[in-house]
């Protein structure tokens, strides 16, 4: 145990995380020359593409100190964005240090911030590593300054490095030697670990990553999941190498992976506590609790034919991925689908992706809401996150909606928009605070649905790329909502519907219909495109008919021949439209999803 190492790297996305995992795995002789690649540790396509890391993926790394002695070394990874912020309290609550990387030419970001505090509550040694020091843009002595004022850390102990150049790595691995404790823990009590990610392997089950705190666990041991008492027989333990190594047994104060008959991702939960069946430990680790979905959307195959093969893409899908929920749905416009439950935007995002690339999916999905609150006119409460399940407005008191703490730094040149941008979004609250000449952070509580929509590519675009943006939950507000249909040619179309914020159902009614307009093919007899709350249309777009030219024929005369074919041709017009059917393109659903930026 004194020889083991636990620690996590942490910091703001496209802070050189990954890049400084490659270089510790390469200087501990991990991997050769021939076998390596870039984020070594991203293992998805996705992850590769757009440099962030979804999944957390750990690896031990042997490393010989400068003292001569024979070190562990458990890296940790854990995913970069706040949608995830669950599994990374669940990663850090396994380590007993991290490394906090902060770029040398952008200096301390928001995320930098929400997860250094996430590391204060588990009470683990910070140690602050400066990366692309070789940046022609770097200033060491600024970021330094931002370490000691925002973070509140000691700026002399901060590691100098360049992850890309591998100037500095063996400081990095003396300092995570040095100041990080080694894990405390008895194996004489009874065992208690805590499961901090699990992934899917078709051949062998879900194989589960968990930190052992106390005790011992071997190949053969009844253990029991604490939060469901659910009991298996384990088949395989052992460590994270590139590949895995099984062992005979992990001892406390190990990092490691157990394969044990388990069928779904989900009969495992993050956070859980792990012990023996036999001598159970007297209470679970602290900190469990239910992940539950924030962000909710409709997805619906592009062919109804290519229904069966979605359910089988999402349950194959679901198999890795336990966060993800979902219904069966219907809507009269798209037919058979789901609705499903996303931590985050960028969940949905990935969800989307994956299942169209990996299970070969073409998708239309609806527009993202939140979860509503609504207090009725007989006392109860219900909890609507799909607008067809609206209730009666008669029988509705009072409407309540999901508020963020939203933390933005922005240089401080970009006040006035961001300001701006955040008023319009019906930010409340706004506070300030200036961590070093030149940056401001605002910190500003606003609705989650009007950050759903477009708000971070209107952050970077205000602030030309500057501004890093992150939020936490925190409660319920009275709000006055509604519910927006969208007619075309007097039809509802169900799949468009959305609850809204009352003085703006007018802004997201005009945009759709202007959006729909653009989409829906032009017919032989006029179409309205309307927005309608309750049964007051606020908003409205008419498709004119393709028109045919009767009065061609009609050359001098009277002009009551030209009236009278005139007429004929509107009769014959209004029973089309009675009849006519509009059939709205896929193209037009997800032109409404788009953002303004997009155009």
């Amino acid at each position: 145990m004194p020889n083991i190492r636990n620690f996590s790297i942490i910091a703001h996305i496209d802070h050189g995380k990954s890049t400084l995992a490659d270089r510790l795995i390469q200087r501990t002789g991990m991997v050769g020359v021939r076998e390596f690649r870039d984020q070594l540790l991203d293992t998805m396509d996705i992850e590769r593409e757009r440099g962030i890391t979804i999944k957390s993926n750990t690896i031990t790394l042997p490393y010989k100190a400068k003292d001569g002695q024979e070190y562990s070394l458990n890296l940790i990874d854990t995913p970069g964005h706040v949608d995830f912020s669950y599994e990374v309290s669940r990663a850090l609550a396994s380590c007993e240090g991290v490394l906090l990387v902060v770029d040398a030419s952008q200096g301390v970001q928001a995320q930098t911030l929400a997860n250094l505090y996430l590391a204060m509550e588990h009470d683990l040694t910070i140690i602050p590593v400066l990366n692309k020091i070789d940046l022609p843009s770097a200033d060491v002595e600024m970021v330094k300054d931002q370490i000691d004022r925002e973070l509140g850390l000691d700026p002399d102990e901060a590691i100098l490095c360049s992850a890309k150049e591998g100037i500095g790595i063996d400081e990095v691995l003396e300092a995570v030697v040095k100041r990080i404790p080694a894990p405390g823990g008895s194996p004489a009590q009874p065992l208690s670990a805590l499961i901090f990610d699990a992934h899917y392997d078709p051949y062998r089950g879900v194989i589960v990553s968990f930190r052992v705190f106390d005790g011992v666990l071997r190949a053969g041991d009844a253990i029991r999941f604490m939060s469901n008492n659910a009991v298996y027989k384990v088949e395989e333990v052992g460590i994270f190498g590139l590949q895995r190594q099984p062992v005979k047994e992990l001892s406390a104060g190990m990092v490691g992976y157990l394969i044990a008959g388990i069928k779904t991702v989900a009969d495992t939960r993050v956070g859980d506590t792990i012990t023996l069946d036999a001598r159970p430990a007297s209470a679970p680790l602290p900190g469990f609790k239910e992940v539950k979905p924030v962000v909710f959307s409709s997805i619906y195959p592009v062919a109804a034919d290519e229904y069966q093969s979605l359910v089988d893409a999402l349950e194959k899908y679901k198999l890795n991925d336990a966060a993800l929920v979902y219904s069966k749905d219907s809507s009269v416009a798209l037919g058979q689908g789901f609705r499903c439950g996303f931590l985050g935007l960028l969940h949905l995002d990935i969800v989307q992706e994956r299942l169209e690339r990996e299970y070969d999916q073409s998708l239309i999905m609806t527009m993202p809401s939140v979860r509503y609150e609504f207090l009725l006119t007989d006392g109860t409460t219900v909890a609507v996150d799909n607008p067809a399940l609206y209730p009666d407005p008669a029988r509705i008191k009072k409407g309540f909606e999901p508020y963020i703490r939203a933390d933005i730094i922005i240089p401080e040149r970009y006040m006035g928009a961001v300001m701006k941008l955040c008023l319009e979004r019906r930010g409340v609250n706004a506070t300030f605070s200036y961590p070093s000449p030149g940056r401001i952070e605002i910190r500003v509580e606003m609705p989650l649905a009007e950050v759903l929509y477009d708000f971070y590519d209107r952050l970077k675009t205000v602030t030309q790329g500057y501004g890093s943006f992150d939020y936490e939950l925190i409660d319920y507000r009275e709000s006055d909502l509604v519910k927006l249909d969208i007619l075309v040619n007097g039809e509802k179309v169900d799949a468009l519907s959305a609850i809204v914020f009352k003085d703006r159902a007018r802004d997201w009614g005009v945009r759709i219909c202007e959006r729909l307009k653009e989409e829906i093919p032009r017919q032989q007899f006029k179409i309205a495109i309307q927005g309608a709350v309750g049964g007051k249309i606020i908003s409205r777009s008419t498709i004119s008919a393709f028109r045919k030219d009767v009065t061609a024929k009609c050359y001098g005369g009277d002009i009551t021949r030209k009236r009278k074919l005139l007429e004929k041709q509107k009769k014959g017009k209004k029973r089309l439209k009675m009849v006519g059917n509009v059939m709205i393109p896929q193209s037009a659903f997800v032109a409404v999803l788009r953002s303004e930026t997009d155009d």
